[in-house]
């Protein structure tokens, strides 16, 4: 089971310098797993501590935010589409 993950731009060097990769997990989290396997240190940029997610980015499945899904047990299936997005702050 394949699914795309959008990469930000400070995280792309460790993904050599890739926007788009491909990965594998039945939910956020195994696919966070998978990640690190194949690009090390990109967990460790995901999280802020063991098991709470980096609050400075954001996560989507499919458009959806995960916040409002079932954040790191959100289902994955075959050709889904995760977006990791830098959070926007200001005023």
């Amino acid at each position: 089971m394949a699914v795309t993950v959008k990469i930000p731009t400070p995280l792309r060097k460790f993904t050599n310098n890739e926007k788009e990769v491909k990965s594998t997990g039945s939910n956020l989290a195994e696919l966070f797993d998978s990640l690190e396997s194949s690009y090390p240190g990109i967990k460790e940029r995901l999280y802020k501590e063991e098991g709470q997610l980096n609050r400075f980015l954001n996560f989507f499945v499919n458009d959806e935010d995960i916040r409002f899904l079932d954040g790191l047990n959100t289902a994955l299936s075959d050709g889904d589409e995760v977006t990791i997005l830098g959070a926007v702050a200001g005023g």
